[in-house]
């Protein structure tokens, strides 16, 4: 190799290293938000989550941010990391005991493969979350291109990207023919598939996905729940403490959690449940300053007229399950559930009926609640909808115990 083609391939090292050092540290920045907004309830929003649409924080808490259970921050970690050995790897050879590495005979190769593979898996990602996710996430859209320029540095001009390919192939082939090393390989791919069998099958790395799978069993079970409440009371009215539940008949989300409200209640002891009205709906909550789930008022009337008649809890399902259009839909499935009618008819239209839901509102303004579905347990408010596994912890600390045979 000559003065020109030395220099060359230093600074070809050079600028590799300086891409991968700088892949390396927004990868560790890309873990440290997927952390935050996965693991850490009290982190602040962070520097590039600007609108609805660049949002590093909004597609770090999507199922697609992790690969087998592993945050792709980590497996970007993973590349920056290899790529920069592999920069040193001829180096590392010549130590006697790390002689083993001679494996590696062509790394720049190896590294322009990489970088070319890792650029059209970020290609695909970048789809998901442009069509998909319809987020995108600044810094991961930096990693991208940084694996195309490492991959152009890598690469041999006087050869074709196919033969970069061709000879990293060859390579591999070779070396597992020696023994030990596809020993080696067999252990490492052992080991390798059993800590992502494991983070696949606990998610203790994408509680996202875990919650994911959560909310569709139970959307699964929102028109044929096995939890149906009936009468006025749910939970034991002689319990240690009172769960309060904030919801919307217009809330997508919220009938979901009716179903594990109402599985709480089944499987756990020593509390019981009251339901607020909270309908997101100008007509009765003078705190929005724009219509949102039209028709929500008159749903929450009709709900506190069934309680009337002691059938609060079967009203509440029927119409999160079957979601009544109009007040005409509405009025023939109170009526075929056989309600007294008249009396039905006299009861939205009270005094009481409307305060009642006034008070209800006003209840969840003084708690500066926002947005349904919010539980409120022993003073705290917990918004947004939470797995069974969350909430039935979350009851257990206040108080709650497990009913028997459950």
């Amino acid at each position: 190799m000559d003065e020109k083609e030395t220099r060359d391939l230093v600074l070809k090292k050079i600028f590799i290293i300086f891409f991968a050092v700088v892949g390396f540290f927004t990868t560790v920045k890309l873990a440290i938000i997927y952390y935050d907004t996965n693991f850490n309830p009290y982190a602040l929003p962070s520097f590039c989550s600007v609108n609805q649409f660049i949002d590093c924080d909004g597609v770090a808490q999507t199922t697609h941010s992790q690969f087998f259970g592993v945050p792709l921050a980590c497996w970007g970690l993973g590349l920056y990391l290899f790529i920069i050995f592999l920069v040193f790897v001829d180096k590392l050879q010549q130590i006697e005991f790390l002689g083993f590495l001679k494996v590696f005979k062509n790394p720049l190769e190896y590294i322009c493969a990489l970088g070319f593979i890792s650029f059209a898996i970020s290609m695909i990602l970048a789809g998901i979350s442009i069509f998909e996710i319809k987020k995108i996430c600044i810094l991961c859209v930096f990693t991208y291109f940084l694996n195309l320029f490492i991959a152009i540095v890598a690469a041999d001009l006087n050869k074709s990207l196919l033969e970069s390919f061709k000879v990293s192939i060859k390579d591999f082939i070779d070396a597992i023919k020696v023994k030990k090393y596809l020993f080696s390989l067999i252990v490492v791919m052992l080991l390798a598939g059993s800590f992502l069998t494991y983070t696949s099958l606990t998610y203790c790395f994408a509680p996202q996905v875990k919650r994911h799978k959560e909310f569709k069993k139970y959307e699964k079970m929102q028109n044929d729940s096995p939890f149906k409440a009936t009468g006025n009371i749910l939970g034991d009215t002689d319990g240690k403490f009172t769960a309060y539940i904030y919801t919307d008949y217009r809330c997508p989300i919220c009938r979901t959690y009716n179903v594990i409200i109402n599985r709480a209640a089944q499987e756990l002891g020593g509390f019981k449940i009251v339901h607020k009205n909270m309908p997101l709906d100008m007509a009765c909550n003078k705190y929005l300053s724009k219509p949102f789930h039209e028709g929500s008022c008159t749903l929450a009337k009709y709900s506190i007229a069934a309680e009337n008649q002691g059938r609060f809890w079967d009203v509440n399902s029927e119409f999160f399950e079957k979601q009544p259009g109009n007040e005409k839909e509405a009025l023939k499935l109170i009526e075929s559930m056989g309600f007294n009618m008249p009396k039905f008819k006299k009861d939205i239209e009270s005094d009481a009926t409307n305060e009642r839901l006034y008070s209800d509102i006003e209840n969840a303004a003084e708690l500066k609640i926002d947005g349904t579905p919010t539980i409120v347990i022993n003073g705290k408010v917990y918004a947004g909808i939470k797995p069974y596994y969350e909430l039935r912890d979350i009851l257990i600390k206040a108080g709650a115990f497990e009913r028997e045979g459950k």
